[in-house]
């Protein structure tokens, strides 16, 4: 089974919010997942507090074998979890 940490959608009709979940892969982008472990609330000011994680959680799945999508990926980096390579 291949784990992603990855964003699901929420909130209303042009009012976008996101959880950041742990789910198989072969689950549909708001269907089924495992764990939730954060949030992000693209409407928030960027200095303010847009992205929520659950760190000890995240750091945990990291550890077996889940792999961030690219957004999800940014947001770990900004919080130190993990490093992301650079894309051309």
């Amino acid at each position: 089974m291949s784990l992603k940490i990855r964003l699901s959608r929420a909130g209303s009709k042009k009012r976008p919010y996101y959880h950041i979940v742990i789910a198989d892969a072969r689950n549909p982008r708001d269907g089924r997942f495992i764990e939730n472990v954060g949030a992000w609330n693209p409407l928030l000011p960027r200095d303010g507090d847009r992205v929520k994680l659950v760190e000890d959680r995240i750091r945990h799945w990291l550890g077996h074998g889940a792999l961030p999508t690219d957004r999800v990926a940014r947001f770990l980096d900004a919080a130190g979890i993990s490093k992301r390579e650079a894309r051309n």
